[in-house]
């Protein structure tokens, strides 16, 4: 082989040796698209995602990847049943951005916030002090807003709070057949006085709290269970395909790094936040964010 024909096949070698050593830091993520986290988002399920890129979610997900120099792209699929097997495992999308930890149908990388389900009621419209329990005797005679089929409404079964007081709110959203049952109605309900108090999830209660600038509305979360078969409070991470371990490892690094703006980030929601614990609940109860009272995703 003359010198001439070395040269091209010495140069093929250095490159490849140096892609070895020298790997691109702008890597792909775990499905092979270069620089892009393919979030799988919510179209309408405010305040925590929607297709004009304003709620929660949307906000976290940006900032993640610009920490990781990454675009961002949304697969719009509705937050139900079926999420995780049509979507997520069929590589249409890569990240479900806030899902309890210890959801067992995906991986999930580690809790970034702990929040939790809420007693909401106006200060100045609740007579004897505060209540901070749903073991307070109050919420069998007051008229009480729950979201069914959350830990919530099963505690109250549990104490016997069933009657003609309770007022059931659907966790389904569905702006099609049913826009009268979007996700701030328990919370406006309360504030125009149709119930007393809403047990209703934390960030739901405090983003239109904030939204209506409702300073007279107490916001207290619950954080049992107290003698209950339900966690109350849960830490949410992001959920990726079981098998997609170095789009974990990016992404815990990432939610480190940039722990302060995304802890402005749900402040400026409003999101009732608590302390990440050791170890905090698996995701054995539902919570509003998932739709047909299911997780997301729920196969």
């Amino acid at each position: 082989m003359t010198e001439k024909r070395k040269g091209p096949a010495r140069l093929a070698l250095l490159l490849a040796l140096a892609s070895a050593i020298f790997p691109n830091e702008g890597n792909a993520d775990a499905s092979g698209s270069k620089n892009v986290l393919r979030v799988c988002g919510d179209p309408n399920n405010m305040p925590f995602s929607n297709e004009k890129l304003e709620g929660i979610e949307n906000k976290i997900a940006a900032v993640v990847a610009k920490d990781l120099g990454w675009e961002v792209e949304y697969v719009w699929w509705a937050h139900q049943r079926g999420l995780v097997k049509r979507v997520l495992n069929t590589e249409r999308c890569d990240v479900l951005v806030g899902i309890p930890k210890g959801y067992d149908l995906v991986g999930w990388t580690k809790p970034y916030y702990r929040t939790g389900y809420v007693i909401a009621y106006r200060k100045d419209r609740i007579a004897g002090g505060d209540i901070s329990s749903l073991d307070d005797p109050r919420l069998k005679t007051l008229r009480v807003g729950v979201q069914v089929n959350t830990p919530p409404h099963v505690a109250l079964g549990e104490r016997g709070i069933v009657g003609d007081n309770v007022t059931a709110y659907q966790l389904m959203f569905d702006p099609g057949a049913h826009p009268e049952d979007y996700p701030g109605k328990e919370i406006e309900d309360l504030m125009a006085g149709r119930i007393d108090v809403a047990l209703v999830w934390g960030p739901i209660a405090g983003y239109f709290q904030k939204k209506k600038a409702a300073e007279s509305l107490a916001v207290v979360p619950i954080e049992g269970p107290s003698g209950g078969t339900m966690p109350f409070t849960f830490e949410m991470s992001m959920g990726i395909r079981k098998a997609d371990a170095e789009l974990k490892k990016r992404l815990d690094q990432a939610l480190v790094r940039r722990r302060d703006d995304i802890r402005a980030i749900l402040e400026d929601f409003g999101v009732p936040l608590l302390p990440l614990t050791a170890s905090a609940p698996a995701a054995a109860a539902t919570t509003p964010h998932s739709r047909n009272g299911q997780h997301k995703g729920g196969s």
